[in-house]
Order: structure tokens, then C-alpha cells, then sequence
């Protein structure tokens, strides 16, 4: 079974990283660099202070850096201890893919997925009640996590996995900040 899902999943990769155009890798490449998305970061610090003032929105704030922490605290032990190489790394697939990156960091599970899918779902959570148009930030991650295959450095596994592990450790965060918020 393993075996067919890791099938599954290199072929699905083959099949979406070879849908690149050559025209639109400049566009792929700048989108999946993580200081792209750094005004980003800073954008979603006024809601959470406009929306939790004070003391609540700090305490927001060190939520969702101590969740974002923790989730690439995780991702590093997972890759560790899985070892799967990355798409780019694998010497069967060198002809038959487009590569544009070469990290030769272990890909399992995606910290691209994990980090941003965490970031996103804490504010989310946190927000939701407040403004109904935070959903669109999901646009965020899922074109952060497009760009990991178009530039042949993550399998759709990788991404699905590390999306699950992100949005796992938000909901965990988010209680835990909403405990204290609720003491204050």
C-alpha cells in the first residue's frame, strides 16, 4: 500500500512539474522564496492588533510566531527521522522533471506547507470572527506550497502532509491562546 501511494505520488509530481512553462519561472521562483512574503507577514499584524488591541493582540501575536516556531521545530525532527529525498535529489527522476531549485535538505514533510498553512490557519481562527474575508489568505499557502512543485523540490505528499501538520499545530496554538485571552 506505502508503495503504491509513493508511486501515486511521483507520478502526480511528474505529471504538475512538468506543466511549467519556461515564460512563468521567474514568476514560480520569486513566489516560493519565503522573504517574498514577508510584507505579507507584516500585513496580518494590523488586524490582529486593530481587531485584539493591546495585550490581546500581543499575546495573538506571540501565539502565532511561537505556533510557527513549533511547527518548524516539528518539520526539521520529521525530516530528520523520514529522510526521503526531495524530487530534485532523486538521480531516476533527473531527465524527467524540471528542476529550478536544488536544496539537498530531506523534503518529507514540506516546512513551505507546514510554516505557512500554520501562520495562516492561527489568523484565520483568529479572525474569522471578526472579518469574514480572512479566508482569502488561504490564497497565500496554496500558492506558496504550487510553487514547491513547479520548482521540483517537493512531491504533492510532501505538501499535502505538511499542510495537515500546520493546520494541526494552529487549532493546538490557537486554544492554547485562547485560554489566555480569556484570563486577561
Amino acid at each position: 500500500m506505502l508503495e503504491t501511494l509513493k508511486t501515486w505520488d511521483r507520478e502526480l509530481f511528474i505529471f504538475l512539474n512538468n506543466l511549467g512553462v519556461e515564460q512563468f519561472d521567474s514568476f514560480w521562483i520569486f513566489f516560493t522564496q519565503i522573504e517574498s512574503w514577508t510584507a505579507l507577514f507584516i500585513f496580518f499584524l494590523f488586524p490582529v492588533f486593530y481587531y485584539y488591541k493591546r495585550k490581546k493582540g500581543f499575546v495573538v501575536f506571540l501565539f502565532t510566531m511561537l505556533t510557527f516556531v513549533v511547527t518548524l521545530f516539528f518539520t526539521d525532527l520529521a525530516k530528520g527521522y523520514f529522510e526521503r529525498l526531495r524530487p530534485n535529489n532523486v538521480a531516476s527522476l533527473s531527465g524527467m522533471i524540471r528542476v529550478l531549485q536544488e536544496p539537498s535538505t530531506y523534503g518529507f514533510f514540506s516546512g513551505h506547507a507546514s510554516s505557512s498553512f500554520a501562520i495562516t490557519t492561527f489568523l484565520v481562527l483568529s479572525l474569522r470572527s471578526f472579518n469574514k474575508w480572512i479566508y482569502l489568505a488561504y490564497l497565500w499557502p496554496l500558492i506558496f506550497v504550487v510553487s514547491r512543485i513547479y520548482v521540483g523540490v517537493h512531491y504533492p505528499g510532501d505538501i499535502l502532509v505538511g499542510a495537515m501538520v500546520g493546520v494541526f499545530f494552529a487549532y493546538v496554538g490557537f486554544y492554547l491562546c485562547q485560554k489566555i485571552i480569556k484570563k486577561m
